[in-house]
């Protein structure tokens, strides 16, 4: 017997008609990831941090196309600030599709929130991992009425550090709260594979955005950043855009078959984490 083969679609995914929520996404991979769900047809909410980014600049930003984009403040240490800030999106858009677990803090970062280093641990867990966790559960309560009937998608971001390797001398609970990412995306995906609701993590390399400046190329003289560079796989960093592209695609009908998949988009570090104590060295 011949079982037919599913038909080949369209080469170009289309959102039209979705609601994409994007935490933190108003710099580095998500302001990349808003302007590519945009592009392909998706209304997009993005939360921001009050406080720590310009209302101005927010609402600029949302000005340059107010039929598609909306800004929401969230501090992700607060369940009622998540609850109020996904609300609100519900009560712009009428629903929530997509959800980009984008939002968090790194090495450096995370001092805007914290002052001792025991404080500014704790921080990195509530953020990054209790952040994302909670996320995930406000939206999966939202939508409780659709989960069996709607196409529905959670794109956690982790990273290649804790998501899939080890790397000595970064910071444990950076790792640790990237790790709790990734194994939060596998436990979510594991209870709902009865449902239409589909859930990714993806783990990004040495990504250029001012987190990872801040983290890691800052400290260094031009031409050590150069031979840093240099070493990366491929001999370069990766672009914010080339993960939103990788979101796009998990975000669209295209990327169901890879339900529970933590995804290595290290540009070839996860599988060779050695470059890195070969730099040092």
């Amino acid at each position: 017997m011949t079982v037919p083969l599913p038909p080949i679609l369209d080469c170009r995914p289309s959102l039209v008609g979705k609601v994409a929520f994007v935490t933190g996404g108003f710099g580095g991979i998500g302001r990349a990831c808003v302007a590519a769900l945009a592009t392909h047809g998706a209304r997009v909410a993005f939360s921001f941090a009050e406080g720590h980014e310009s209302a101005d600049d927010v609402a600029g930003r949302v000005a340059e196309n107010p039929d598609l984009l909306s800004a929401h403040a969230l501090d992700l240490r607060s369940l009622e600030s998540i609850e109020r800030c996904m609300k609100q999106v519900v009560g712009r858009w009428g629903r929530i599709d997509i959800v980009v677990n984008n939002a968090a803090v790194g090495s450096a970062t995370v001092a805007k929130y914290a002052g001792s280093a025991s404080e500014q641990d704790s921080a990195m867990f509530m953020i990054n991992a209790d952040g994302t966790l909670k996320v995930c559960q406000t939206f999966l309560a939202l939508m409780a009425g659709c989960i069996k009937t709607d196409p529905l998608k959670i794109i956690n971001l982790s990273s290649v550090g804790g998501g899939i390797q080890a790397f000595p001398g970064f910071r444990l609970s950076d790792g640790m709260s990237k790790a709790a990412v990734a194994l939060l995306t596998r436990q979510l995906a594991a209870e709902l594979t009865d449902s239409r609701v589909d859930v990714f993590a993806i783990c990004p390399g040495a990504t250029n955005t001012a987190m990872f400046q801040a983290s890691t190329l800052n400290a260094m003289t031009p031409e050590e950043r150069e031979a840093f560079t240099t070493g990366l796989p491929k001999g370069r960093l990766i672009a914010p855009e080339e993960i939103a592209n990788l979101i796009v695609f998990l975000a669209s009908e295209y990327s169901t078959p890879l339900h529970g998949a933590v995804i290595d988009a290290s540009m070839g570090l996860g599988v060779r984490p050695g470059l890195i104590t070969e730099y040092a060295h």
